[in-house]
């Protein structure tokens, strides 16, 4: 049984997001809770409200969000209903990073599925800051959807490593019964001007091979450049479905200083993209 979290603010990316869910795991017993989290709502934008107000806003909003989660549940088992599926609605009052990295240890979650850009639908930003901030900060597998991308089944998936980072096993069981659901081909892409591997190297793709047996398994390589470029050049010469790249804890000062492939992508690509983590949960 899949346990899915689809953090939403009812918006047509939102949306479209659930919808791409509900079609990947049709098959598949899953648990969906779809979460709102509140806070900023009821502090308002100046954050300027007295004790008594901010009591009587929490009231207030968990009740029309609460509303809006059931509604939204009735419309989605209405068309069509999959019997496979359960649905729940969860609104908290806190920050979104917070209130998903509760719900992640609370429920253990497996996969959380996040839309891009949200109300703002900017469209010069792909995935919007709290895309990102997921990406970097939550101890759980996320996808998030480009509201361009349509569903289509992910027989083609794209796996940039350099057999560096040690990979979980339970990350790597989500993305093995993925690709086994769909008998995907993961392309392997090793980024570097060096052939041989290192022996952590060949570890790490040993590990790899035997965390995805269901998957065909194909191990390239190209010339380093700028890896963001090569990443969306392969995805577009090869008709990729799926993007998988596993992220890594970095200091606060290389926060500061470079921005990890990982938030380039996230901020231009249009194809699904999978984040795993190398966190301990």
């Amino acid at each position: 049984m899949r346990t899915i979290l689809i953090p939403t603010d009812f918006s047509e990316n939102a949306l479209h997001a659930i919808r791409y869910a509900l079609n990947l795991f049709k098959c598949e017993r899953a648990n969906f809770y779809f979460l709102h989290a509140y806070a900023d709502e009821v502090f308002g934008t100046y954050k300027l409200n007295t004790k008594e107000q901010i009591e009587v806003n929490k009231k207030k909003i968990k009740e029309q969000i609460e509303k809006k989660l059931a509604k939204l549940i009735v419309d989605i088992t209405e068309v069509p209903p999959n019997p496979k599926h359960s649905y729940k609605g969860i609104a908290v009052f806190d920050a979104l990073v917070d209130a998903v990295n509760e719900q992640v240890n609370e429920i253990n979650i497996d996969l959380v599925i996040m839309g891009t850009k949200g109300k703002s639908n900017d469209k010069k930003i792909i995935f919007g800051s709290h895309t990102v901030q997921l990406f970097k900060y939550v101890k759980c597998p996320v996808l998030a959807v480009p509201y361009d991308a349509e569903f289509q089944q992910p027989k083609k998936i794209l796996f940039p490593t350099n057999y560096m980072l040690p990979y979980k096993r339970r990350e790597l069981k989500l993305l093995n019964c993925l690709s086994g659901a769909y008998k995907s081909e993961i392309y392997c892409l090793y980024i570097s001007d060096f052939e041989d591997l290192s022996a952590r190297q060949i570890d790490n793709q040993r590990f790899l091979r035997e965390g995805l047996p269901n998957s065909y398994l194909f191990f390239e390589q190209t010339a380093e450049k700028n890896r963001t470029q090569t990443i969306q050049e392969y995805i577009k010469e090869n008709n990729i479905d799926f993007l998988v790249m596993v992220n890594s804890r970095h200091s606060f000062l290389e926060d500061l200083l470079y921005r990890s492939t990982v938030d380039e992508i996230g901020l231009t690509t249009k194809t699904p993209f999978l984040v795993l983590q190398n966190l301990h949960r």
